[in-house]
């Protein structure tokens, strides 16, 4: 049985710093998708040497996931525990923000001295309330670990970074069950692919075009939201298509999102910026 449509979501336009950015999630018709917060789609961008300076200066978080999934070009990661490191495309990198952490991000110093192209996906994921204040933590996940799945018929791959499918299992830890995967489908591609069994399913098209369940056309920079019956769902590319497939399970919890904090009450976040401010997060000079 297919899954069917719940909604399909248009983008918002935005900037963060001087990234375009598109934001399926949230928008007036879809405020979330438990446990998934917020969808931020830069790129793809030419990187000019000499030109570009994207770096988003040090900030906190509090009590949820942002990870980010390079598609093109390089990105370099800082934060407050003293971890550095850059992922390319392919890769990514996974914060658990937990009690606090303060980080920045932007092209790698090899894109920017030598030029190339920059897309990139930021999905925040709530943390449940049990785990709001745990030690922060940072997961860097390189292609080497990142098992591909062979989806319709071998026209379509999907690089599995967290979660199970198709009987292999991605790389990150996650906090609740979370399926994620980054994948391309070549054009003409056509078939149904088993979804795993949890109550969020998304599909988000970053670029091509797609007909889904054999009657929604999706193109690029929009979100599909399934419903949260069936088993599989149908994809046929109408020309090549790079996506990210997401899945899991509601928290079912209160959350209140406020700038670089979700948590569970307004009095929680007051408490976050309060230990923002007394240097509880720690700190991160550059």
């Amino acid at each position: 049985m297919l899954r069917p449509v719940s909604i399909i979501t248009d983008s918002l336009l935005t900037n963060v710093g001087p990234l375009n950015v598109k934001q399926p999630l949230p928008v007036a018709a879809l405020r979330d998708a438990d446990p998934f917060i917020l969808l931020h789609h830069a790129g793809p961008q030419p990187v000019v040497p000499g030109e570009f300076h994207g770096r988003v200066d040090p900030h906190p978080h509090r009590g949820f996931e942002p990870v980010s999934f390079v598609y093109r070009g390089s990105l370099l990661h800082r934060d407050s525990l003293g971890n550095e490191g850059s992922i390319s495309s392919g890769e990514v990198q996974w914060i658990t923000s937990g009690s606090g952490i303060i980080h920045s991000e932007g092209p790698s110093e090899q894109i920017l001295r030598d030029g190339g192209e920059l897309e990139i996906i930021q999905l925040w994921i709530n943390l449940p309330a049990e785990k709001k204040m745990m030690s922060p933590a940072y997961q860097e996940i390189h292609r080497e670990s990142i098992p591909t799945v062979s989806i319709l018929d071998g026209a379509g791959q999907l690089q599995l970074v967290a979660g199970e499918f198709a009987g292999k299992r991605g790389p990150a830890t996650t906090q609740s069950p979370i399926m994620a995967a980054m994948g391309t489908i070549d054009a003409g591609a056509t078939g149904e692919i088993d979804v795993p069994p949890m109550r969020t399913l998304l599909l988000y098209v970053l670029g091509g075009s797609l007909r889904v369940n054999n009657e929604h056309v999706v193109d690029r920079h929009k979100l599909v939201v399934f419903a949260d019956n069936g088993q599989s769902i149908s994809l046929e590319a109408i020309e090549p298509t790079s996506i990210l497939l997401l899945a899991g399970e509601p928290l079912e919890e209160p959350m209140i999102a406020y700038g670089p904090f979700v948590m569970n009450t307004e009095d929680e976040i007051r408490q976050a910026f309060l230990d923002f401010r007394q240097g509880a997060m720690g700190q991160l000079d550059y």
